[in-house]
């Protein structure tokens, strides 16, 4: 006789096992499709009987009824086309189809498990890697601390650093190409959160021989007449737009030269009397011959993660 899909087909149950006490040994049952999926309760109830040897005992660990277990239970054997459980007056135990499925429920729950946390772990940024953006030195300082204090607690996820200016970070941001972004300054940036961190004093680099470096402190009209280089890249543009809004409004338009060279090579060449450049306080620890540090009296730089 021909059944069309959709009907239901009496067959045996799949251990071929006498009938059991309460009958469903023998019961016949509706033929499942296998398009019917096993769900993550079918494997928790179904093992928890299994360990329990009773439904009531393991409605009782699972927080649930005798009947929710046994329904389930039975659901599952009417998706698998087998039975599992042998029914008895005092409980249950497992007919060979579920000694075979036991082992394989329980791997398919720890796999999922360990998954899960792995997963909850990268979303904690607990493994992975973290993407920061960064416009200031390392060298020493807060922002030193803070990715040493990170590596220490979270050493199964990687830190890289890109250098940038805030347009290029920002704009990284939005498109979720960088995850945070510590920056100068404490404008708002529309589409990101900011957050103020710490601060640092703006130091200007000297030649040795510099009639400054005599001085503990200095102020900006003692700078007004001086020749200044920045670089071409970040921050040189930032510290360039600083240098002519806080000379300019002592009246002098200052003189500044951009150099098509990093940081760590603009205070070399202030070294040979090229022209004096400004760096913020964790760039301070770095020594290069030919140079002094002295702090601008007053003159404070804001940091924020964006």
């Amino acid at each position: 006789m021909l059944i069309s899909k959709g009907q239901s087909l009496a067959h045996a149950r799949g251990d071929g096992s006498p009938a059991d006490k309460g009958g469903r040994g023998s019961m016949t049952r509706k033929l499942v499709t296998s398009s019917d999926a096993i769900e993550f309760r079918h494997l928790r109830y179904f093992i928890a009987a299994a360990e329990h040897g009773s439904f009531r005992k393991a409605g009782n660990s699972l927080g649930l009824s005798q009947s929710a277990i046994s329904r389930c239970i039975a659901d599952l054997e009417d998706r698998m086309g087998a039975s599992l459980f042998h029914r008895h007056s005092w409980g249950v135990s497992q007919t060979f189809a579920g000694q075979r499925f036991l082992h394989r429920a329980r791997r398919a729950i720890r796999t999922i498990g360990e998954g899960a946390n792995e997963v909850a772990a990268a979303g904690r940024s607990e493994q992975g890697r973290v993407r920061i953006g960064i416009y200031s030195s390392i060298a020493s300082g807060f922002l030193t601390k803070l990715l040493a204090s990170y590596g220490r607690s979270h050493s199964d996820v990687r830190i890289e650093l890109i250098d940038g200016d805030p347009a290029e970070h920002v704009a990284a941001i939005r498109q979720f190409r960088l995850d945070v972004a510590f920056l100068t300054g404490d404008r708002d940036w529309p589409g990101c959160d900011r957050a103020l961190l710490w601060s640092e004093r703006v130091f200007v680099v000297l030649p040795d021989i510099h009639p400054l470096v005599a001085e503990e402190e200095v102020m900006w009209r003692d700078l007004a007449d001086q020749p200044f280089i920045v670089s071409e890249t970040a921050p040189g543009q930032e510290i360039h737009d600083h240098l002519v809004r806080e000379l300019t409004g002592l009246g002098w338009h200052p003189e500044i030269q951009v150099q098509s060279v990093g940081r760590d090579n603009l205070l070399p060449l202030v070294a040979i009397g090229q022209g004096l450049t400004l760096v913020s306080e964790a760039m301070t620890v770095a020594q290069f011959p030919g140079v002094t540090y002295r702090p601008i009296l007053g003159e404070i730089l804001p940091f924020s993660a964006i």
